[in-house]
């Protein structure tokens, strides 16, 4: 019976870790791969540990109470974790179990000094770093003090901090166990980390080594500051030796200490240059076992290296696979569509079906090879300059791989290739039927699809799709299309351009294209003010409203006084609108339609804060001060030299931005209304499935790729394993922040602005939206969670078109992603909000209800005292 209880290390390996933990099933592995050393011992087993937690019955009700106490109520978990560990440490090791550590710790050597660790069955995941929760006890000695750290090693799993991230991350305290890991200790010359990748760049390979003298304690507590290598390819790339003032000995009865280091020794390095790339070798030895990038703890006892902990450095970016050895560089996709968040599996695979360019997929987001176009002269000039123009982060990272000596290769020009057939396009000439007839086009071919995909079921569905998909980028890349959309932007730059050397205006284009007609995006809010308008009058609707919390709200408002013609307004504009959601490129995430809910909040707030007619009054007003801008700057320009020539021209661009600007946000429109339709179909596909019982539930699919779906359809079948996975690495992928640019080898880049006129302690972005306000900052990452009053000035990730019905209640806007021509910018600009994007961080530093100043004509916000 008692075998369960204790398991040599060299018997685990990484399989196992619901015996041993995350740390013994690591160790387990670590001693079997071919030439790497980990001191002996042993595992005391998770079974130990529950077999101790059932003598204790006490748990049972601490337990309880445990996880039903709010995470934020500090007092009473610290209270009741207390109570957990006493009575866990107070708790009499049985005599088997006492006689099965006993009989391991004898093979050890009974006096061998031993290191103990805990080893808990949640710690150290690829998707989760429990790094540091648990405990480490060194240098124990003597069957005694052993078995009473063990049972400190079982009462470390209710530490404070322990139990407060696992209520945060959702982490059912029943479910983690804890086991033991028993270790000869090693009594080092120097110790330290290895990382087989940076873990400050992310490059995958330069190795960095930290290195101190004696136990590694010294370098973990941050006692000292360690020699620091940085090694590529076999050779030491950069080195700092510090002054090591202190090192943490082993004492000869048990336990450590800290000691002065001799003044002659501590300017000396820890290790020698041969030894440093001799530990980066056994480093990636380990790494290629584990299939990815590790964070490593050794020791070096007698010129031998031990390795006594590895585990996956989770804080870093995965590189998309190329397939090939070569270099490449990416740029985010996330950051140009304004969805910085990851994508599930069935949403960046049909994303990248529809897209116009080859995609790769890399922890949840999608990115561009750019490497191509980078190559060349005149394709890296245009693409520098379009990418600068979106958003200059993209184009300062880029520059600094381009700095790097051959990173990217060169490669000539590609030969002229002749004019295109028929000639170059026509000029477009300044006329709104133009677009129009565009907008009557893509209606016709949304149309054609929802009519068609009616009759469309099982594998045909996907056939069908898979042309609908061509007839979907058809439509994206109608020259016409591309045309109106550059015509409006480009009409924008040289307004910006011009009336700055002319006049010495900054961004005056922001106030000419205020209300600019047939934004479908901008029009959105405002409709949404229409919709309050029904709503104010009806006391009784607004207090049913403030109590939803079921999608099927609609039904039982029509039932109240003035119900009927709210539930009409609500279900019209769900009909126009209700494709649109938060996140909206990702096609599994809910539309308005299928979770009306999410627009409740914005409707209460539009009832709250505006007067009857607001749409209209705002959209007039943003016409007249656009009118008048218009007349201040013809009748300056008129009084320059030639300034009638100068006056006609700028009257034919602001004709033009004011045509075209607003066509900006339609074909997105029309991507998403076309997203709804395919998203409908394939749900009645996944309900299908659940009926035959293929899937436990419909929104399994969402983690399958359009192929995998369909395989599932033909074949009746789906790897719930893969399911499993799949959902696991979502979660996962929350945590990490994807870069605007990534290296082949791993490196993540964000770009710099390099700008000196911006006061001290500012932050600094982009601006996008002219105009200086002041209020109150609210920090929103959930469009539902949105509370806002008149004045408040919004601070957020990344706003797609679903935040536009935000837009009209506030003052201002700062975002963390962004450029001059995405979403927010067009609609910020159209409703005259001054605005600052691709702010870093900024929802993390500014922090909720702070008092603000936006500068959108200079790019930067200062938090006032």
């Amino acid at each position: 019976m008692g075998e369960r209880y204790v398991l040599d290390l060299r018997e685990v390996d990484e399989t196992q870790v619901a015996v041993v933990g995350g740390k013994g099933a690591q160790l387990g592995g670590l001693s079997r791969i071919d030439g790497i050393s980990v001191p002996g011992g042993f595992c005391v087993t998770t079974d130990a540990f529950r077999r101790v937690m059932e003598g204790v019955p006490s748990t049972d009700e601490l337990l309880d109470r445990l996880s039903r106490s709010d995470p934020d109520d500090r007092q009473a978990i610290r209270m009741l974790s207390a109570r957990i560990r006493e009575a866990i440490e107070g708790a009499v090791v049985p005599d088997d179990l006492a006689v099965a550590i006993t009989g391991a710790l004898a093979e050890l050597g009974e006096d061998a000094a031993c290191a103990v660790r805990s080893s808990a069955t949640a710690e150290d995941l690829p998707t989760a770093s429990f790094a540091g929760q648990q405990d480490t006890y060194l240098n124990v000695v003597g069957t005694a003090a052993i078995l009473r750290h063990v049972s400190r090693c079982w009462a470390s799993l209710f530490t404070e901090r322990a139990v407060i991230y696992r209520q945060r991350n959702g982490i059912d305290h029943r479910t983690v166990h804890m086991a033991v890991v028993v270790q000869r200790m090693v009594l080092p010359d120097a110790s330290g980390i290895l990382f087989t990748a940076d873990p400050v760049t992310g490059n995958r390979k330069v190795a960095t080594v930290d290195a101190g003298f004696g136990l590694g304690e010294a370098l973990v507590s941050g006692l000292v500051n360690p020699d620091v290598y940085k090694v590529r390819d076999d050779e030491i790339v950069a080195r700092t030796i510090a002054a090591k003032q202190r090192a943490v000995h082993a004492l000869p009865a048990g336990g450590t200490r800290e000691v002065t280091v001799d003044s002659q020794r501590q300017e000396q390095p820890a290790l020698t240059d041969a030894q440093v790339v001799r530990l980066v070798r056994l480093g990636r030895r380990i790494e290629a076992h584990f299939g990815r990038p590790q964070d490593i703890e050794w020791c070096l006892a007698d010129d031998g290296f031990q390795i006594v902990q590895s585990r996956p450095i989770t804080t870093l970016f995965p590189v998309p696979e190329s397939g090939d050895q070569e270099n490449h560089v990416y740029v985010s996709v996330g950051h140009g569509q304004m969805m910085t968040d990851p994508m599930k599996p069935l949403g960046h695979s049909m994303w990248r079906l529809t897209a116009m360019v080859p995609m790769h997929e890399a922890g949840g987001r999608l990115f561009v090879d750019v490497t191509r176009r980078l190559a060349a002269p005149t394709s890296r000039a245009g693409l520098l300059d379009v990418l600068g123009k979106g958003d200059p982060l993209i184009r300062d990272a880029l520059e600094t791989v381009l700095d790097r000596d051959g990173f990217v290769p060169s490669l000539p020009d590609a030969g002229p290739g002749g004019p295109p057939a028929g000639g170059p396009p026509a000029p477009l000439e300044t006329d709104p039927v133009v677009v129009t007839r565009l907008i009557e086009r893509s209606e016709t071919s949304v149309a054609a699809l929802e009519g068609d995909i009616r009759t469309k079921t099982g594998p045909a569905l996907f056939d069908f799709l898979m042309e609908a998909f061509e007839e979907h980028k058809r439509v994206l890349s109608d020259p016409l299309s591309i045309q109106a959309i550059m015509a409006g932007m480009e009409a924008t730059w040289w307004l910006n351009d011009k009336l700055l050397d002319w006049l010495g205006e900054k961004n005056a284009a922001d106030t000419l294209t205020l209300s600019a007609p047939g934004n479908i995006t901008s029009e959105m809010g405002l409709a949404l003010l229409d919709v309050a308008d029904v709503i104010r009058p009806h006391p009784e609707l607004v207090t049913f409203l403030q109590g939803v919390e079921d999608d099927g709200f609609l039904d039982e408002l029509a039932k109240l006084p003035g119900g009927a013609e709210a539930r009409d307004a609500i279900e019209a504009y769900l009909d126009r609108y209700g494709m649109r959601c938060v996140g909206e490129i990702d096609i599994t995430r809910p539309r308005w339609r299928e979770r009306p809910t999410t627009l409740v909040p914005v409707i209460l707030d539009n009832v709250r804060n505006f007067e009857p007619g607001a749409a209209e009054r705002r959209f007039e007003q943003g016409r007249r001060r656009a009118q008048e801008k218009e007349r201040d700057v013809l009748s300056r320009l008129r009084a320059l030299p030639d300034g009638d020539l100068k006056a006609d021209e700028a009257k034919r661009m602001i004709d033009r931005v004011r045509t075209f600007i607003g066509y900006r946000e339609y074909p997105k429109y029309g991507i998403i209304s076309r997203y709804f339709i395919y998203k409908r179909a394939l749900l009645a596909e996944a309900e299908r499935l659940v009926r035959a019982g293929v899937l436990p539930e419909v929104e399994d699919v969402f983690h399958l790729t359009f192929q995998e779906f369909h395989d599932a359809v033909r074949s009746n079948r789906v790897d719930d394993r893969l399911v499993r996975q799949r959902k696991e690495a979502f979660r996962s992928y929350h945590a990490l922040t994807p870069p605007r640019v990534l290296t082949s080898e791993g490196d993540a880049l964000t770009g710099a602005y390099r700008r000196d006129d911006v006061p001290a302690g500012a932050l600094v972005g982009l601006p996008v939206s002219a105009g200086t306000v002041e209020g109150r900052a609210r920090v929103v990452l959930d469009m539902a969670d949105a509370d806002l009053e008149a004045g408040d000035i919004l601070v957020t990730a990344f706003t797609d078109p679903s935040w536009s019905p935000l837009f009209v209640g506030i003052a201002g806007l700062v975002t963390e992603v962004g450029g001059l021509m995405t979403h927010g910018a067009v609609i910020a600009r159209e409703y005259g909000l001054p605005a600052v994007v691709g702010v870093e961080q900024a929802t993390r530093l500014i922090r909720d209800g702070q008092r603000i100043r936006v500068h959108g004509t200079d790019g930067y916000v200062e938090i006032l005292p």
